[in-house]
């Protein structure tokens, strides 16, 4: 009862409400919305700061798309595997509120490495987030999830509120680091996620007094108590111990893929191939090596499957057909942090003089200035409601808020006194998060109505709405090239159809994890699930690293019709299985 009732304390006035909620609500959102500001301000430099010219007035590293989209490939790779592991030794050493502090602080520490222009401390940088990202990641959701489970009517609402606090973080962290990236230099925009990174870091630690005793780790006796009970429940009646053939495969399959995952890059810059000795004249010795890797996953997920009772077994066959078409989605949706980025730079006519250009910055400075004016709003009401407790968070947050009005105000001014101007290549990339923030929602309200989809369906929906958006590009692309370049009005009506088929899948696939597997099986099976998204993310790198080859060998709409193709025929297999992944849901909605 003890964990309980310190939950029942946080909840019920440890510092007020806000908007109705409890106000550590609003502790987490802004915390995540640094982080966020941070992790995205960052990524969006990446594939650029890579493959830009080594000589120029901002000069980068010079690396073939290719070699760039290994690189990220891997770096995104890894930052879904970490939070597996950053997940269990919070749960069982220290606890979620002393995670999110630790991985906050690593990711300080490699936003700071990359603002620094040395080749070391930009690896270092990269290695400090997949690490810090491991640790924050899975946590965060996890205190959200302690706060509200004396409110279970409230917590459709907190995360709701929650991911408007990433969407915001991920929307003005691309803008803002990204144009002083692109108008500076490449090492300020580093710097700039930075600064928010260790602000963030001091907010969270500093409203500790606020969330009272949630995210520090406690005995959890009653919780396995209704594990134990949600297990017969579910006609679990025996625990699924791990073989000596588990375990050998666990290894084989471990090892393989840590070291495709650095062997790629290396290999791509000619430093080392471990893999080499395998190369046949039509395949390289590391994909035939992943290849295998992937077969003896698959071989180990089916006998640990094979070992449960039929409903559970079936239900877990469902979840892996759903991870298996993530995977679909994933490799063609990533194409904004890796293609997308070097198509907006290279190939989409970015110029604008006169009454566009003032059309452009009008709408650019509501864009900019509405949802500041909103968040500040909230940011004051927190203030209100907690300044006796968390005095020294709320002037921290203050003054985030008065360094992001400067940087806002500073950005409209300098286009606004501009004569002509392109717009920057980050610009496009925020157009994802503005139209959630817009669109959520109305699509959330499907699935409230008659018309909601099974699960299935909606990742058929969502496929096809992914080769939809790249159709429009690949037919806005067709003649360019040579001088010719694509109109920009195609890249953003790609991003809003990329960014519904996101809305029809990505919030509802661990809904449907949590709700078709036992509870003691959970963490393995999101386990899974992100390993999946990792997988995808590769995958992803490695075919957008391709864009400048097929540019060259055939044509850019050649490159996007190859990703209207995937995804439609996965949305079009999907719907196909849906009698079938019904049938293995057994009643699960």
């Amino acid at each position: 009862m003890r964990e309980n009732s310190s939950a029942a304390s946080t909840v019920d006035g440890n510092g007020g409400r806000v908007l109705g909620h409890p106000a550590g609500l609003f502790v987490l959102f802004f915390t995540e919305m640094w982080e966020r500001f941070s992790f995205y301000g960052m990524r969006v430099l990446l594939i650029q700061f890579l493959t830009a010219s080594v000589l120029g007035a901002n000069p980068g590293w010079g690396w073939t798309a290719e070699q760039a989209g290994a690189l990220y490939g891997t770096y995104a790779m890894l930052l879904y595997i970490t939070p597996i592991f950053g997940g269990v030794i919070a749960d069982k050493f220290i606890g979620s509120r002393a995670a999110v502090i630790v991985g906050a602080a690593i990711m300080t520490v490699g936003h700071a490495s990359m603002a620094f222009d040395t080749p070391l401390l930009f690896f270092v940088g990269l290695g400090c987030l997949v690490i810090g990202t491991g640790f924050f990641k899975p946590n965060m959701p996890a205190i959200l999830g302690e706060m509200y489970k004396l409110l279970p009517e409230k917590k459709d609402g907190a995360y709701t509120i929650f991911y408007m606090g990433v969407n915001a973080g991920a929307f003005f962290g691309m803008m803002l680091c990204g144009y002083l990236a692109e108008t500076v230099g490449w090492h300020w925009g580093f710097g700039l996620a930075g600064i928010f990174m260790l602000l963030g870091t001091f907010q969270f630690w500093l409203a500790g007094p606020l969330l009272g005793r949630l995210g520090i780790l406690d005995k959890k006796t009653e919780r396995n108590k209704k594990t134990a009970i949600h297990n017969l429940e579910a006609g679990e009646t025996r625990h699924n111990n791990f073989t000596a053939i588990d375990v050998l495969l666990m290894a084989v399959v471990g090892i393989v893929g840590f070291v495709y995952a650095f062997n790629d890059p290396l290999s791509k810059n000619n430093v080392l191939d471990v893999f080499a000795f395998m190369d046949t004249e039509t395949f390289r010795g590391q994909n035939i090596m992943v290849i295998g890797a992937l077969v003896l996953f698959l071989i180990l997920i089916v006998l640990r499957i094979q070992r449960y009772a039929t409903v559970v077994r079936d239900r877990m066959y469902g979840v892996i057909l759903l991870g298996f078409f993530l995977i679909f989605f994933f490799m063609s949706f990533e194409q904004g942090a890796t293609s997308l980025v070097l198509v907006a730079r290279d190939y989409v006519d970015r110029e604008l003089t006169g009454n566009s250009l003032l059309a452009f910055n009008l709408m650019n400075t509501l864009l900019t200035i509405v949802p500041l004016t909103i968040i500040s709003w909230v940011l004051v009401r927190l203030a209100k409601a907690t300044w006796h407790k968390i005095a020294w968070s709320n002037i921290i947050l203050f003054a985030c808020f008065i360094m992001i009005w400067a940087a806002g105000i500073w950005m409209l001014y300098n286009e606004f006194t501009a004569e002509k101007s392109a717009i920057k290549v980050s610009w496009f990339s925020i157009l994802n998060s503005f139209f959630i923030i817009a669109l959520a929602s109305s699509v959330s309200k499907i699935w409230d109505s008659k018309f909601n989809p099974t699960a299935a369906m909606k990742y058929g929906y969502g496929l096809i709405l992914v080769a939809i958006g790249f159709l429009i590009l690949g037919y806005g692309a067709w003649g360019a090239g040579d001088g010719a370049k694509i109109s920009m009005i195609f890249l953003v009506l790609t991003y809003l159809f990329h960014t519904l088929g996101e809305l029809f899948i990505s919030p509802v696939g661990l809904s449907y994890v949590s709700k078709l597997v036992p509870a003691r099986m959970l963490a393995f099976m999101f386990g899974m699930w992100y390993l999946a998204i990792a997988i995808a993310q590769k995958l992803a790198a490695i075919l957008g690293g391709q864009v400048e080859t097929i540019q060259q060998n055939y044509s850019l709409s050649h490159f996007f019709l190859l990703f209207t193709i995937i995804p439609a025929a996965g949305g079009l297999l999907v719907m196909v299985l849906n009698p079938l992944i019904k049938r293995l849901m057994h009643g699960i909605k």
